[in-house]
């Protein structure tokens, strides 16, 4: 049964500071003296690294895939010898991967066995409102809803996760979040490399204490990197070309990533999918909730020798490793990246222009607002190409200082956008491709332009440093027919 009531409730008992730990999450010195205990010791490269395990569809039908999944409370080992409570899609952390097909509808029971609500959000999906998670259409404990995705969008590394409003932030980070990957007959033509070479990274961080608890709290306290659910772990790989799907799932942290030994890459999709031409890069920025598609040649390493992935914003206090990677083998490989990969069509020239000034203090505001599930922010016509106007409002702190909360990640609901302008400049190699999600440093300022649809009804734009949206960082707008 879905509750919206049910979260006002909890906000009303505890208090919103109770389920978002703002001091916590910008460093306050009340917060510091409650984090008595000391985080878990753990050494890189003890886990090999897992992939994130496969849903099988309980039923299929001419037209649809339909699956059931169940959230519930398990344990799992994120740091070597500890066991950890989480909540889970299915009982995976991270939840299982759906693997989708454009043109076929997928299906999705989700039963809540939880003691939390929770409202599930496909992040990245054109599916209408009724079926978008919105933060207050929750499902109580005990409850169940069926979300019907219609999947009629070109290929894409979506995910899906909590979006339960002021619990969202603790959800994700506690593990309600899973991928959901949209496959294309085109795209599976193009010769890039697939199958088994064709291998998703979900990162994040994580505070595991000794006891194996895990503790909801400030970036700056997480020094456990996490990748596909294990802390700092290795994989082996062929000499040959691989395709990576890197997914920033952080709650609250961006990462810079490169190779310890500058292995060049070359990025091939971002949020909405393909670019149109690969783009080569060394390092990659990335803040909650963008993906990044790269293709990593790993014929330059010798069999018998590794390569380490690095986070370049980890602070003093941090391990920099992310994730090591043995070249174990020679390996035949036909794959390459073509020097065209899809074609988008042109966004129309905008007939809207709106602003958005994000805050961080003193509250959690767009446009000097807190979210109002009953107040509609913005009303936009379908099939409306608008350029939005988005600036981060917080001014730089001083080099060296953690500055994690006063980042944000611009995303919204329904559509993808492409980044026309950054800073006053033209978008560069780094805002390339159709986004739904776009980071914004303090004091920076982004044009964003979209076209509203496919759908009509209530959807959001909001931060998506999770800790932001949770304590009111978002907004609601109707697009109308």
């Amino acid at each position: 049964m879905v509750q919206r009531r049910s979260l006002l409730k909890v906000a009303a008992a505890g208090g919103i500071a109770t389920l978002v730990p703002w001091s916590r999450l910008t460093g306050s010195t009340a917060a510091q003296a409650t984090e008595v205990a000391e985080p878990a010791h753990s050494a890189p490269f003890a886990h090999p690294m897992p992939l994130p395990a496969v849903l099988r569809p309980a039923r299929r039908t001419r037209t649809s895939d339909l699956y059931e999944i169940r959230m519930r409370q398990t344990r799992a080992e994120l740091v070597k010898g500890l066991s950890t409570p989480v909540r889970t899609y299915g009982g995976t952390f991270p939840g299982p991967t759906v693997n989708a097909w454009r043109g076929r509808e997928v299906v999705i029971r989700q039963i809540n066995e939880l003691d939390v609500p929770t409202a599930v959000h496909l992040h990245g999906a054109h599916v209408l409102s009724e079926h978008d998670g919105l933060p207050m259409d929750t499902i109580a404990p005990g409850g169940e809803r069926t979300y019907h995705y219609p999947n009629e969008q070109h290929a894409a590394s979506l995910w899906y996760h909590d979006h339960a409003h002021h619990l969202e932030a603790e959800n994700v980070y506690r593990g309600l979040a899973g991928l959901y990957l949209i496959r294309d007959p085109r795209e599976e033509l193009l010769p890039l490399p697939s199958g088994t070479h064709d291998i998703p990274l979900v990162i994040r961080d994580a505070r595991v204490e000794a006891d194996g608890s895990l503790v909801y709290t400030r970036p700056t306290d997480c020094p456990h990197m996490l990748v596909n659910g294990k802390e700092r772990p290795y994989t082996e790989v062929a000499a040959r070309k691989y395709r990576l799907r890197i997914y920033n799932t952080c709650v609250n942290r961006y990462v810079r990533l490169r190779f310890a030994d500058n292995t060049p890459f070359t990025v091939i999709g971002t949020d909405g999918g393909l670019l149109e031409s690969p783009v080569q890069a060394e390092d990659l920025l990335m803040l909650g909730g963008e993906r990044v598609e790269v293709v990593v040649d790993f014929s330059r390493h010798r069999p018998g020798t590794s390569v380490v992935l690095e986070n370049t914003a980890a602070l003093a206090t941090e391990r920099p490793e992310v994730l090591r990677f043995d070249v174990t083998r020679t390996a035949v490989d036909l794959s390459y990246v073509p020097r065209r990969l899809t074609w988008r069509q042109p966004l129309p020239r905008p007939t809207v222009e709106r602003s958005f000034e994000l805050r961080t203090f003193p509250e959690m505001t767009i446009n000097g607002r807190l979210y109002d599930p009953n107040r509609t922010d913005v009303t936009a016509r379908l099939g409306t190409t608008e350029l939005w106007t988005v600036t981060n409002a917080e001014a730089p702190v001083p080099a060296g200082r953690p500055d994690f909360h006063l980042w944000h990640s611009f995303h919204t609901h329904l559509t993808y956008f492409r980044v026309v302008e950054r800073n006053g400049k033209p978008a560069d190699s780094r805002d390339a491709g159709l986004k739904d999600t776009v980071t914004l440093a303090p004091g920076e300022t982004v044009k964003i332009k979209m076209t509203w649809g496919p759908y009509a009804g209530q959807y959001l734009y909001h931060c998506h440093q999770l800790g932001h949206s949770s304590g009111g960082q978002m907004g609601r707008i109707d697009v109308v027919d």
